[in-house]
């Protein structure tokens, strides 16, 4: 009692061989190919080939933006939380 525990005490974790690591990483590259071949079948890429296409926006056209209307609970909300990202230190 009252004495602490060191790594000495403790052995060493095994090694890991080399061969698993390999094994590891082929693991999540076939997992990303897995993945990424899922969305292709289930969403197709319309949506990815319509963003690449899309025109872009002329330098001359100003964005539109409109007046923010906010509602009294919309601004004590939006108060809260800036306040709250502010005590914790998250600011931008």
């Amino acid at each position: 009692m009252g004495h602490a525990c060191t790594h000495d005490q403790f052995p060493p974790p095994p090694k890991e061989h080399p061969v698993v690591a390999v094994l590891a990483v082929l693991a999540i590259l076939a997992a990303i190919a897995l993945i990424a071949w899922v969305r292709i079948e289930v969403h197709g890429l319309h949506d990815v080939e319509a963003a690449l296409t899309e025109p872009v926006m002329e330098d001359s056209v100003p964005p539109v933006h409109g007046p923010q209307v906010l509602t009294h609970e919309e601004r004590k909300v939006d108060a809260a939380v800036t306040s709250g990202r502010f005590a914790t230190g998250f600011s931008p």
